[in-house]
Parts: C-alpha cells; sequence; structure tokens
C-alpha cells in the first residue's frame, strides 16, 4: 500500500497541482503597481522601532491561549487526497501540540501584504498573525524595520540543530535570529524539447541571442530572478552588483526585447506555453519544473554554468503578535526531518531541513533524487542570492524594470 503522501502527491497530479503551483498561480512581487507602489510602501524613519521584540513590551499569551494564526501562501502546504479542507501535517500538529491553528492563504503577493499589515506594525499594534511567510527579501525588509520578534533558539531545538548549513547564512537576517526557511527557491532554465528539436538549452546567451530560438523565449515579470540570471551570465555579481551593473544588465534584455527575441515576460502562464510549446525556452521556477516534468517528458531544465538564482521563503513572527511560542512550536515541528520529507513531497520545493532527504526516500525515491528539491554539493556551490536592496534602491530598480517589461 503506497505512503498516504505518495497518494495525496499523485492525486495532486490527477488534479492539476502541476498546472496550479503556488508561485504560478500567485507570482510574489506584483509588478502591476510599479516602482510606484514600492515608493508608496516606504517607511518613516520614526516608525523603525523594536517594538515587539522586548518580552515585557510584548506579553506572549501562548499558555492561556492555545492558539496560531497562520499566515502562508495559496497551495503551499500538503493536502489530503480526499478531503481538500484537511491539511495532514498541520492536522497532526494540532493533535500533538494542543494548539488550534487558524491557517489562512491570505499573502497573494509580497507588496500587497507588506501594504497590508503595515499601517499595524507602524502603530505597534498586532497584525491578528502569529506567525507569516514572506520571500526572503520582504522578510528582511520587516526584520529591518524592527517589525519581527526575535525567535528564542530554546524553543525551536530541531530547528536550530536541523537548519541545512547552506540556510544558516541570510544576508536578510544574519544569524537567523528573525526567520527561519519555510522553503527554498530557486530559478532556472527550462525548455521543451519538442519545441527546440532536440536541441538543449543551458545558457541565459541562447535565450537572448539563439536565432533559432527566436519569438519563443520567455523571461519572467520578476526582477531578481530575470536580472539576477542574466547578471551571472554576463560575468556580473548579483550578491555584490552596482548601479552601473544593473544598467548593463537591462541594456543586454533590451536589447533581445526590441529584437523580438524574446517574446515576452511571463508571470502566472510560462507553464502552459512551455509545456504546449508556444514557448521553446524560458526562465522558470524549480519547483513548477519538478511537477510540470512529471505531466510531460518532454519539459527538461538545466542550470546555467554561470549559476542560479537562489533563494527562500521564511517564517517570522509579527511585531506584537500575541502567541509567539505557539508559533515557535509550529516552526520547530516543521523541522523535524519526517515532516520536512512529507511537506516538500507536496509543495516540491527545496526542503532546507537536514535529514529530510532520508526520509524522503521512504515516501518517493525520485523526489528524494531530484536535484530541484535536494541539491546536491555541486549544485548548492552554483547557486546565488539577489543581493538585498534599499527601500530607494527598490524604487528605483522597480521602475527601470517595469520599463523593461511594459507593466
Amino acid at each position: 500500500m503506497p505512503d498516504p503522501v505518495r497518494k495525496a502527491w499523485e492525486r495532486s497530479r490527477a488534479n492539476g497541482r502541476a498546472a496550479m503551483s503556488r508561485r504560478r498561480l500567485l507570482r510574489l512581487g506584483s509588478l502591476a503597481a510599479g516602482g510606484a507602489a514600492l515608493a508608496g510602501c516606504g517607511i518613516p524613519p520614526a516608525a523603525g522601532n523594536r517594538g515587539g521584540n522586548d518580552p515585557e513590551d510584548t506579553p506572549d499569551h501562548s499558555k492561556k491561549e492555545r492558539l496560531l494564526n497562520f499566515a502562508n501562501w495559496p497551495l503551499y502546504i500538503d493536502v489530503d487526497e480526499k478531503d481538500k479542507k484537511k491539511r495532514p501535517t498541520l492536522d497532526r500538529f494540532e493533535r500533538e501540540s494542543g494548539i488550534r491553528v487558524k491557517y489562512v492563504e491570505d499573502i497573494n503577493d509580497n507588496n500587497e501584504f507588506y501594504g497590508k499589515i503595515k499601517p499595524q506594525l507602524a502603530a505597534g499594534q498586532d497584525t491578528g498573525r502569529d506567525l507569516i511567510c514572506l520571500t526572503d527579501w520582504m522578510a528582511g525588509r520587516v526584520i529591518r524595520q524592527g517589525w519581527a520578534q526575535r525567535l528564542d533558539p530554546a524553543r525551536i531545538p530541531h530547528a536550530v540543530a536541523n537548519l541545512e548549513d547552506r540556510f544558516r547564512t541570510a544576508a536578510q537576517d544574519p544569524g537567523r535570529q528573525y526567520s527561519y526557511p519555510w522553503a527554498g527557491t530557486a530559478c532556472v532554465l527550462a525548455y521543451n524539447k519538442k519545441a527546440t528539436g532536440g536541441k538543449k538549452v543551458t545558457s541565459v546567451t541562447q535565450l537572448l541571442e539563439d536565432e533559432a530560438l527566436k519569438g519563443k523565449v520567455s523571461m519572467l515579470s520578476e526582477l531578481a530572478d530575470t536580472m539576477g540570471l542574466t547578471m551571472l551570465d554576463t560575468g556580473i555579481d548579483p550578491r555584490k552588483f552596482t548601479d552601473d551593473d544593473f544598467d548593463k544588465t537591462l541594456a543586454r534584455i533590451q536589447k533581445a526585447v526590441d529584437s523580438k527575441q524574446l517574446r515576452r515576460f511571463s508571470g502566472n502562464d510560462y507553464m502552459d506555453e512551455l509545456s504546449s510549446g508556444d514557448i521553446a525556452a524560458c526562465l522558470a521556477w524549480a519547483g513548477d519544473i519538478v511537477q510540470l516534468k512529471l505531466d510531460n517528458p518532454d519539459v527538461e531544465f538545466a542550470i546555467p554554468e554561470s549559476g542560479y538564482l537562489f533563494g527562500t521563503d521564511d517564517l517570522l513572527v509579527p511585531a506584537k503578535a500575541r502567541h509567539q511560542a505557539n508559533a515557535e512550536a509550529l516552526i520547530d515541528y516543521y523541522y523535524q526531518p519526517k515532516r520536512a520529507a512529507e511537506l516538500a513531497a507536496w509543495v516540491n520545493y527545496i526542503c532546507p531541513v537536514s535529514g529530510a532527504k532520508a526520509e524522503m526516500e521512504k515516501i518517493d525515491k525520485d523526489l528524494a533524487e531530484d536535484p530541484l528539491i535536494f541539491p546536491d554539493a555541486k549544485t548548492v556551490e552554483r547557486g546565488r542570492n539577489f543581493r538585498p536592496l534599499t527601500d530607494k534602491e527598490h524604487s528605483r530598480y522597480e521602475n527601470k524594470f517595469s520599463k523593461l517589461i511594459g507593466a
């Protein structure tokens, strides 16, 4: 009899999970609002206090109130194969801990969600959420404003012990004092070998310059991934680029736009086009490609020799949250290797938990060997982060990028 997690995973495939990944459905960082929205999210210096980090300033009601309000992205947790309202790992946490979890999928976009909770955070008020999941660059922004509560290592022993080494150093949260990864993310190359005539696509240079691909190439409407991968291909380190480096990279992509080499910048629909062959090659998120390859053998991926873009979606406790200890209990629970493997078997993104690969082998050996879920040392070495941006840089760069992609 197959493992329940595997059955749920197979069921999700049959129901179109591969075509409805979290990042496909709802992109992080909406560019529809453009740079103006980012500028509008600027935080006045006076608001950047450390309200909420002092235990005396923020009473923890966890012992008396066995509750936890957890805000996450849609399609980012395992779901029962028969009853879609049930979430096996989360339900088990509730039974084992006695903590009732109100799980809400209300993070559809980093900037949008930030705008939603910013007024309460700036006013020193409880947001009504005890645990939130934000992409690393936005998590860093919240942390820098002093709007995240420092985690207590004594209450998250599994997380402290089992966090993979490569995740321990985080530019947005040095020392991992305020956040722990829910999942790792990777932007790589993907192509439809039928649409390319069997030709492999292994570099951004091919996307931008190969005449055989002209008009059948897409890049992403996410600044960090498109700019970061192109920087790497150009020989620029996205961890420490300058304004001139940014402009140089932008001009290179603009040239491909002007020549009609690039067909479009895609947000939530590149998977359909890649699968059908309308797009021959593109930039893609690894978790999506893991899912898509299961349904379409023509889809392949490649990690460029120049490297790929690596990031995380991070769990953190917002300032003034009422139930920090309960939130820490959940973080610690998902850092148990067995629970982490069960989660990764469904979401298919990079698992940040040491020991989870061995547990995944009991669920699905193919997934355990998939380098897009459990990267080997060589793959890890080729990953690069996009450096954190200041609020002014966010506004300036997003304005330029929005013009490039026509947003």
